[in-house]
């Protein structure tokens, strides 16, 4: 039987929030983050202003941790019947649903205000990219496709990334980035989805892992082909040099390790393809940091 709220111990209590918003499971920060740098670098072409910078890392932070608060709102009745997730606070009764909002109202408006330090076009993409975080939990319930509802989400903070650094609205490029982004969170999402899609498909919810069925592994392969053919259009029209299209080949080969580990579709291989993901994002970014230092 669930503990009541009301017995925890204040440190009970912390422990709960802690893993509300999975500060003990940091991989949803890396993933949003490292497009999040590649923007801004390129943005700079070179190191940021340490002020955005600084403004982008807490936000990613924030806005990860927010997303997460929102996400268990709304897998409040699912989260139970998912073996990965019925221990999670809120699906274990350990804080309650209105609980998990404030935490989502109050990060959001953390990140808000850090976001009302730097220009108005960023303040005004801003609102855009809240509405995203907002909405995306309760997309499973629509379609098949929330994982794409995710990578916009995700990708929003490119061209935020891009306009506070600049002032200006993003070029091509780095629109090409954008969609870049999209493609290569659906891709990892849905390696993710692929480890929960025996209890997807009893409780009724929605991922493109149960979409794409028995292609699902061809599926994710042509997603991340896209990724780094986009990856590269954007080093063309960035004017990128060699150390850049080096760190996308050590990506390629991040990419094709992930590809082995889903290659028999067992559910915690698909959940370490999805935790590898990290490396490909961190590769493109070392290739991205040492080529503008090199010019």
């Amino acid at each position: 039987m669930t503990q009541p709220t009301s017995t925890f111990s204040p440190g009970q209590r912390l422990g709960a929030y802690a893993r509300l918003v999975r500060i003990d499971r940091p991989i949803g920060i890396f993933l949003l983050l490292w497009p999040t740098l590649w923007s801004l670098w390129l943005a700079a072409e070179g190191l940021p202003d340490p002020w955005v910078l600084f403004v982008f890392v807490a936000g990613v932070v924030l806005m990860r941790s927010s997303g997460c608060a929102i996400n268990d709102y709304a897998d409040r009745e699912i989260d139970p019947h998912v073996t990965r997730t019925r221990q999670r606070p809120l699906a274990a009764g350990q804080i309650t649903a209105q609980e998990a909002l404030a935490v989502f109202a109050l990060l959001s408006l953390a990140a808000f205000l850090l976001v009302l330090t730097l220009n108005r076009l960023t303040i005004l993409l801003s609102f855009a990219g809240v509405a995203l975080a907002a909405s995306y939990p309760f997309m499973k319930r629509f379609h098949h496709l929330p994982q794409v509802h995710l990578g916009v989400a995700f990708g929003w903070a490119i061209p935020m990334a891009w306009t506070a650094q600049t002032g200006e609205l993003p070029p091509a490029s780095i629109w090409l980035l954008f969609v870049a982004n999209v493609l290569w969170t659906t891709a990892y999402d849905t390696m993710y989805a692929m480890s929960d899609r025996e209890d997807d498909l009893k409780i009724g919810v929605k991922s493109a892992a149960i979409l794409f069925g028995r292609h699902d592994r061809l599926a994710t392969g042509l997603l991340q082909a896209g990724v780094l053919l986009l990856l590269v259009g954007v080093g063309l029209l960035s004017e990128l040099g060699p150390a850049y299209y080096a760190g996308l080949v050590m990506a390629a080969l991040l990419a094709a390790h992930e590809q082995w580990l889903i290659r028999d579709r067992e559910a915690g291989a698909c959940f370490h393809a999805f935790l590898h993901n990290n490396w490909f994002g961190l590769a493109v970014f070392i290739g991205l940091v040492i080529d503008l230092a090199l010019r």
